[in-house]
């Protein structure tokens, strides 16, 4: 047995401990996807800036193919063309503010992967739980296909394909494929797929259930197989514009960008592409014939394809937008899949959310107004009906609220108030307000990842190390 199989070997075993109550193996999975022969044939990299903490650690991993960003330690772990993105840990000196606590961060904030496999994952954020404030920790864990790690510390856990946990602590779970998870804390649950859930206390709880027929259009995952569906297909149709990009050490993009926009060397850009101010595209994005109007941003996993937005638009870890005009001030979740096609297009209006994990598939031309909330999965007018309502109304809800699969118990207006802080916070964080005079409060990704210079590191080629990368340590 070579040392990467070993390893792979004790990963598993330790993640099946963890799920044991849930009797669940995740051994089936990991084998179809074949990862020992994968690991050997791609360079990890690292970014460096002015601005971000230089600290890496790497101890007997594999890193194929993987992104380093901000402060982090790979300890015996595998990371298969995954993003660790540490560009919001916590610093030194700050202090974070908890319901009634203050709690100052006595020490700059590491992201530590241990014992973990994680497969096209991103890990983005900063760690949400109080009581560990200095360590973003992913232990014991398999994440597979475009899986989302969103602030969210996770133990002992299984991330189904095109899944996230966002700003929630997890415990020896189970969260299936297409799931989307932000409830604070979760332990020993087995979450089906295709489930959203957005819970805070008795405050407000947002649930909506895909049904297993329309899922399995677009993604469909088991033990025996690998990810397969349109979801799928879609992302393995442009493989190779990736290919082409993660073989050149040094390029430029042909398209012009502003001074105070951030284009990623490892973002693919086709056709007709305009970019504006204050605008951050993200590694491993992939824009066609998009125009991104100021203050936009396309984060890692990302697909803009002949489609406008007028700017201020969020496009979250993983979304897609396809043959679609939006308005300004749009936010469109984590993976939503928002495509209108070129005789049938989508029109989104000024100020709408688009919940995360929404699948808009247009069958018919299709205008969502101005200030809508829509969620779950939308093909025509009549989908609309049930899948989506003017934000003010969704605001009025005070207590129980049913509409198609869709069950919301709470203050609609308190949810949708949290949901517009967080949209402003992002638009800050990634710089869409920058101006040169006022450069301190509102500088963000966008002008901070400008110039990153780009450092690759490579496994041992052949032998019993083979796919393994020296342990290493890398600081200023």
């Amino acid at each position: 047995m070579t040392k990467i199989e070993a390893l792979i070997d004790k990963i598993i075993q330790r993640v099946n401990i963890n799920l044991r109550e849930l009797e669940f193996d995740v051994n089936p999975y990991i084998v179809n996807i074949n990862l020992k022969c994968r690991l050997s044939k791609f360079y990890a990299f690292y970014g460096i800036t002015p601005y971000h903490k230089l600290s890496f650690k790497f101890i007997h991993s594999s890193l194929a193919g993987s992104y380093f960003l901000g402060k982090s330690q790979i300890d015996h772990s595998v990371l298969y063309k995954s993003d660790i993105r540490g560009d919001e840990l916590k610093s030194k000196g700050t202090t974070y503010k908890h319901k009634n606590y203050e709690i100052p961060v006595y020490n700059d904030e590491e992201i530590q992967i241990t014992d973990s496999i994680l497969i096209k994952t991103l890990v983005h954020n900063f760690s949400h739980n109080p009581e560990n404030l200095e360590i973003f920790y992913i232990k014991n864990t398999v994440s597979t296909h475009f899986a989302n790690i969103h602030g969210s510390p996770t133990e002992g856990c299984f991330l189904g394909p095109f899944s996230t946990v966002d700003l929630t602590t997890i415990h020896d779970c189970v969260i299936g494929e297409f799931s989307y998870i932000q409830v604070e804390d979760l332990a020993h649950k087995r979450v089906n797929p295709g489930t959203i859930k957005v819970r805070y206390k008795n405050i407000f709880d947002f649930h909506y259930q895909f049904s297993k027929e329309i899922l399995k259009k677009y993604i469909d995952f088991d033990s025996k197989n690998l990810p397969v569906g349109l979801f799928m297909d879609f992302v393995e149709n442009r493989k190779v514009d990736f290919e082409n990009i993660f073989e050149v050490i040094t390029r430029e993009h042909s398209v012009s960008i502003p001074d105070n926009t951030a284009l990623d060397r490892y973002a693919v850009v086709r056709g007709q592409t305009r970019i504006g101010e204050n605008v951050l595209v993200a590694q491993r994005a992939y824009l066609e014939d998009a125009s991104l109007g100021k203050g936009a941003n396309v984060q890692e996993n990302c697909y803009i394809i002949n489609s406008q937005l007028e700017g201020y638009d969020i496009t979250a870890h993983g979304a897609k937008i396809i043959n679609s005009r939006l308005g300004e001030n749009i936010f469109v979740g984590f993976n939503s899949f928002v495509r209108g096609k070129v005789d049938k297009p989508l029109i989104i209006g000024d100020g709408c959310i688009v919940m995360p994990h929404t699948i808009i598939d247009l069958e018919e031309p299709l205008i969502i107004p101005s200030g809508f909330i829509v969620w779950g999965y939308i093909t025509n007018k009549e989908d609309l009906k049930l899948n989506g309502m003017p934000i003010e109304s969704f605001s009025n809800i005070k207590n129980e609220f049913k509409l198609g699969s869709l069950k919301f118990t709470g203050n609609g207006g308190i949810f949708i108030d949290s949901f517009k802080e967080r949209i402003e916070h992002i638009l800050q964080a990634n710089g869409a307000f920058f101006n040169t005079s006022n450069n301190d409060d509102y500088g963000g990704h966008a002008q901070k990842n400008q110039n990153i210079s780009f450092n690759t590191i490579q496994p041992y080629p052949g032998g019993d190390l083979k796919g393994i990368y020296p342990t290493m340590e890398i600081t200023p």
